[in-house]
């Protein structure tokens, strides 16, 4: 074998060197074949022989690479921080990324000294050049994100790093879209050169300045994504139409900062109101708008009104936090009747708590601070309290909102897609939260000397809320025995709810302010628990009288063996036939290999024997028989 196969190698191989001979002088021919005025290997019959040039062509034409660049990114994106938010982990995955890059495409920069390496269009011969430079681009955008979401927000020096790493992924990002003009197809390069404009109108948007061409970066991007979102399949479609939805509120931002839109510095919050990374950016520049409108605005208020008190305020900060406050309380009650979702309503209470509950820190360090002026610390304890009954009365309003969520999920059937069914147990558990809340709301507007009319009026309205949720507490504390089959102390529980339910609608009833809606709401709770105490006591009297009878035919059906169908056998008592012991493979059953412990068995007893005559027996004596005892010398002379 070794013999005939050296010959073939050899022939292979001077086949090989053959037409590597011939390819080399078609590309290189010889000088003779040069004239003043024809083109190389050009001969009298030009359209049946190629010329050098095309056969060169054909040889090192490159082919256009595709890449989907936005499916690309907010799937890197949602998959590694950015779904919450977190860039720091995201940059981190992006310099992963780009290790494992440079490493398989042998492109390092070097061991010990540096020698950088350009990224050129004759460098990119895989598609993975063209990551390398987007990966990069992302590192640096998401590097300058962090820095923007800093708790404190960036200093100037920070600031100053921020614009530097937007720099660097503008940089980046005009270099990958002009090597996707050459290396990239039609729709790789209009993807590259959206994510270039994007990138250039952060950069300008965070700056400040040249708003004209930061409008017209992002409407170019704008253009490319609308364009794109009509064709491709139906993920992509919507990925387009997300980042044009993205970029809209930005674009009215620009318009607003040149002034060709008539929107006002409070009309942007709703704008901004769409999720996704390209917004941040966006959202932090809104916030340091409205925070300098606050700052503005709260030069003019000098007092708090609360319940027919004013309270002077004299901190800047602490205005700013109330005005924050009571403009999302405005859009909150805006909005309430709206098609706002429930999520975003809770959203909405956490940043008026988060406002209030700092403006009674500053407050708070302003008593620390007082020294022994009496009227200061009266007015900063006031207004203390009033922010706290304040902060009382949204909590309550926050748990009546996820009391009405908890219903909604209660009342819907069970097998409904995607949605968790609330269990009686927790609305009893938010109803004990209201009670608390309403109980401290209560304690609060009692601790004051001198208490108005309005602040009366509203403890008497704690008093009434804390019986309707008495109420509705018991109701569906008494659901729970109920779906627990404790028939007796969920009639007890329902008969409770009812007189209380009954006791509040006659007290409201009675005041000049009727609330109509409270009313209605009453009505049907006393409705409910009246049918379901009637629904309990049937249930109870039907399982009361039915019970002898499942008792009896539980006894009928009990067995030595315990169980009534014929049991089957174990492998150890069928060797001799093939079956299997496991069972079906879908269901999850024990494999009947041999019985342990074995099952009891009726056996035979012993029978028992009653000696009753023994008593009766007269036996004869034995006296005579018995030995007698010897008697000494002593025992006789005594007798």
């Amino acid at each position: 074998m070794l013999v005939f196969s050296y010959p073939i190698i050899s022939w292979s191989f001077i086949v090989l060197k053959a037409t590597t001979t011939t390819r080399h002088k078609l590309r290189n021919p010889p000088p003779d074949t040069y004239n003043n005025n024809q083109s190389p290997m050009t001969t009298e019959n030009n359209n049946d022989v190629p010329s050098s040039m095309d056969l060169d062509d054909q040889i090192n034409s490159d082919p256009k690479f595709s890449i989907n660049v936005l499916q690309l990114l907010k799937s890197s994106q949602m998959q590694h921080g950015l779904r919450f938010g977190d860039y720091t982990r995201y940059r981190r995955y992006c310099s992963a990324r780009l290790r494992r890059l440079y490493k398989s495409l042998k492109f390092t920069h070097g061991r010990g000294k540096y020698t950088k390496k350009a990224i050129t269009a004759a460098t990119v011969t895989e598609v993975r050049f063209l990551h390398l430079v987007l990966y990069t681009a992302e590192r640096a955008w998401s590097h300058a994100m962090e820095k923007r979401q800093l708790p404190d927000g960036p200093n100037a020096r920070q600031r100053s790093y921020l614009i530097g790493r937007l720099r660097k992924a503008v940089k980046w990002a005009t270099l990958f879209a002009e090597l996707c003009a050459i290396k990239g197809d039609s729709r790789t390069s209009l993807e590259a050169e959206a994510y270039a404009s994007f990138m250039k109108g952060n950069l300008l948007f965070e700056q400040d300045q040249n708003w004209d061409i930061a409008l017209k970066s992002f409407k170019s991007a704008r253009v490319v994504y609308e364009e794109l979102g009509k064709y491709g399949d139906l993920d992509n479609q919507v990925l387009c139409r997300e980042r044009v939805e993205e970029l809209e509120p930005s674009i009215r931002y620009c318009l607003h900062r040149i002034g060709e839109s008539n929107l006002q510095a409070s009309e942007l919050v709703h704008i901004g109101e769409i999720e996704g990374p390209a917004l941040d950016l966006f959202k932090a520049k809104l916030e340091a708008v409205m925070a300098e409108a606050r700052s503005q605005q709260a030069a003019s208020m000098t007092e708090f009104l609360w319940l027919g008190h004013r309270f002077p305020i004299s901190n800047a900060k602490t205005r700013v936090f109330i005005l924050k406050a009571q403009e999302l309380e405005k859009e909150l009650h805006d909005r309430m009747e709206g098609a706002l979702p429930a999520e975003k309503k809770l959203a909405v209470f956490d940043k008026i708590f988060a406002a209030y509950h700092e403006a009674r820190g500053s407050i708070r360090n302003d008593l620390a601070t007082a020294g022994s002026s009496e009227n200061i610390k009266d007015d900063l304890s006031g207004l203390d309290k009033a922010i706290g009954a304040v902060l009382g009365q949204r909590t309550i309003e926050r748990n009546q909102l996820l009391v009405s969520i908890a219903k909604s999920k209660l009342s819907k059937a069970r097998d409904e897609k995607n949605e968790k069914v609330t269990k009686p147990e927790e609305l009893v558990r938010l109803f004990d939260l209201l009670l608390q809340n309403t109980s401290d709301l209560s304690d609060l507007l009692s601790s004051g000397r001198d208490r108005k009319e309005e602040e009366v009026a509203l403890i008497e309205e704690c008093e009434v809320k804390s019986l309707i949720f008495r109420a509705e507490r018991c109701f569906f504390l008494a659901k729970s025995y109920s779906s627990a089959g404790k028939r007796t102390e969920a009639y007890s529980l329902f008969s409770l709810a009812r007189s209380l339910a009954e006791n509040v609608l006659k007290k409201l009833k009675s005041l000049a302010n009727q609330d109509q809606e409270m009313i209605k709401e009453l009505e049907t709770l006393y409705k409910n628990c009246r049918s379901n105490s009637c629904i309990e006591h049937a249930m109870g009297i039907m399982e009361h009288e039915k019970a002898p009878e499942d008792l009896s035919k539980k006894i009928s059906t009990v067995s030595i063996s315990g169980s009534d169908k014929k049991p089957e056998k174990f492998l150890i008592e069928k060797l001799d036939s093939y079956e299997s012991a496991v069972g079906d493979s879908s269901t999850k059953v024990a494999p009947r290999i041999a019985a342990y412990q074995p099952t009891f068995q009726a056996i035979a007893r012993n029978p028992i024997v009653l000696d009753l005559a023994y008593n009766s027996i007269d036996f004869p004596s034995i006296e005579n028989r018995m030995k007698k005892d010897k008697k000494g010398f002593i025992s006789r002379l005594w007798g």
